[in-house]
């Protein structure tokens, strides 16, 4: 069960060292980039781009960020804008805890608020990736790939 005091907070000069002294499990440093370079790709994309720190009371417990209505495969001009979960981080000694459950929960109303009606997420497939986390929590495989990373998206619709 997650904790109640769960919430997400955007970075601010307060808390950018701590956003970027955040750390995966070292296992998991090949499946997800570091917050620094999302923060750069959240510059780069302004309004596209939606990052927050998640916190449990006062203890920063991982980063999420979020995209919306941007085309998916910049390559293809007719593929339709698609919003979702660009990427997680849960601090290593944090994991199991609720914190990326409620993280992706939380992106799903954003994007539910803006009126969309489903969530993407890419990401590394393999035994030691976050496939079977987000099959969990009802993201199904699209049968894309967008590089070397499995698309799947979820149906707010039937969420």
């Amino acid at each position: 069960m997650p904790s109640p005091a769960l919430r997400l907070e955007p970075v601010t000069p307060a808390t950018i060292d701590a956003a970027l002294a955040l750390k995966v499990r070292p296992d998991q440093e090949r499946l997800v980039s570091p917050v620094v370079k999302s923060l750069a790709e959240a510059y780069v994309h302004g309004d596209s781009a939606w990052p927050r720190l998640i916190f449990d009371g006062d203890r920063l417990v991982g980063f999420v960020m979020a995209f919306f209505d941007i085309t998916f495969y910049p390559d293809r001009p007719d593929d339709r804008p698609r919003s979702g979960l660009w990427r997680l981080n849960i601090a290593a000694g944090e994991q199991g805890g609720g914190c990326g459950r409620f993280a992706v929960e939380q992106v799903a109303a954003e994007i539910r608020r803006r009126g969309g009606h489903r969530v993407t997420v890419t990401y590394v497939p393999g035994d030691d990736g976050p496939a079977g986390f987000y099959a969990r929590l009802g993201f199904r495989p699209t049968g894309e790939l967008s590089g070397d990373q499995v698309v799947a998206e979820l149906d707010l619709a039937a969420a």
